[in-house]
């Protein structure tokens, strides 16, 4: 949820019920370790600017027919790499899910670098696959971490309980 104020700092889910023959795997991506193997100039570049965090781009289409066009949905502006309030690492702060325009750059430039970062977070050497058994419990860190749940298990369910931390305004410093 970037798109909120205040992103969740983290989340907290135990699995309980997981598909039989395995499945429903998330892959978690080291947000730091994607920052860290940009090259310098990449680096400098992003270092400073903003983007844009639209709910609107996951929830206006979700419920089949209805007509969403008047909703507000949650939006924010946060900066493109954030610095981790505890650590002080900086970590790209965007996501395919909600990040919809870098402010400082034009239309095309912003979709195109965004495609990019968004690729690049998908490598490999940054992903971790988390595999659920019954009863597994995850806590991970939404300031330094983007997370995706497989969908590969249908027609079967799993099933848990989630805990969303609240977390602060993401912040870039020098």
């Amino acid at each position: 949820m970037s798109c909120d104020e205040e992103p969740p700092l983290g989340s907290i889910l135990h699995m309980h019920c997981v598909p039989p023959d395995g499945g429903g795997d998330t892959m978690f991506s080291n947000m730091h370790a994607a920052f860290e193997a940009l090259s310098p100039p990449i680096q400098q570049m992003l270092e400073g600017m903003t983007a844009i965090h639209d709910s609107a781009k996951v929830h206006r289409y979700r419920a089949k027919g209805a007509d969403r066009n008047d909703m507000a949905f949650p939006r924010s502006v946060h900066p493109v790499v954030r610095t981790h309030p505890v650590t002080g690492r900086k970590a790209l702060f965007v996501n395919q899910g909600f990040t919809t325009r870098i402010i400082q750059l034009k239309p095309h430039e912003s979709d195109a670098m965004l495609q990019m970062l968004y690729r690049h977070c998908e490598t490999p050497e940054f992903i971790c696959r988390f595999h659920w058994q019954p009863n597994s419990v995850a806590f991970w860190d939404n300031r330094s971490t983007q997370h995706h749940a497989l969908f590969d298990y249908f027609p079967h369910r799993r099933y848990g309980l989630r805990v969303t931390v609240q977390g602060d305004k993401p912040f870039y410093s020098t």
